[in-house]
């Protein structure tokens, strides 16, 4: 089983300039998810696509490390992430390297570890699913929520009745964390969608899914360390 670690990392960002390279406990922040994906039992081999400069050098400290030179279209505030992955998998077809399995890392969850990496692979391969997301589960059941109507009045965002709910009756609900995401390259392939109707969860606890978007989050993980 071959498994490949495709680790996307831009160069620009809105909340924290250079945020892949901003330092954290020590470290460039990308550096935790390289380290995590290399440590890792059930990952073959590891890639970071960027359109930077900078985060690819820093990337070749690491010898063991795949690197991709990502097209600036596909680096946009608006990218989507799976352009991005299909272009990696396709250069590393040229390269005549093809794997079984793919596994997203996002640089910006630096507290999840090899060891969540291989539960979550583990737990896809005892089950009958073809992809896993990495969920949390929210502090405010979105259930529960209003939504503005084109007459501007509030209104319930699924019905009127679940916001008047008690939360333990209402369907249990999760939120993707953005830290692992694992799916077979067939079924990938198929759609360009890490989502598949055979989508299971692994479920990670708030403290291992803090997400650095703003420097008010490195300072979270920091005193959490």
């Amino acid at each position: 089983m071959k498994v490949i670690a495709i680790i996307p990392a831009r160069g620009g960002s809105k909340g924290i300039p250079k945020k892949n390279l901003v330092q954290l406990l020590g470290k460039p922040l990308i550096d935790w998810t390289i380290e995590a994906a290399l440590q890792s039992t059930y990952i073959t081999e590891a890639v970071v696509t960027s359109d930077d400069d900078a985060i690819l050098e820093n990337a070749q400290k690491f010898k063991k490390v795949l690197l991709i030179d990502r097209p600036k279209e596909l680096a946009q505030d608006n990218s989507r992430t799976e352009p991005v992955l299909l272009h990696a998998l396709e250069f590393l077809k040229k390269q005549k390297k093809e794997f079984d399995y793919l596994v997203l890392l996002q640089p910006t969850s630096p507290l999840r570890t090899a060891e969540d990496i291989d539960a979550a692979f583990e737990t896809l391969l005892k089950s009958e699913a073809t992809s896993l997301i990495s969920v949390i589960k929210p502090a405010h059941h979105p259930l529960k929520s209003f939504k503005i109507n084109e007459k501007g009045f509030l209104e319930g965002l699924v019905n009127n009745e679940f916001p008047f709910m008690p939360r333990q009756v209402l369907p249990k609900v999760y939120q993707p964390n953005g830290a692992i995401y694992i799916i077979k390259i067939t079924e990938f392939l198929k759609k360009n969608t890490l989502f598949t109707n055979k989508t299971i969860n692994f479920t990670m606890s708030p403290a291992k899914s803090i997400d650095i978007d703003t420097f008010e989050d490195i300072k979270r993980v920091e005193n959490q360390c």
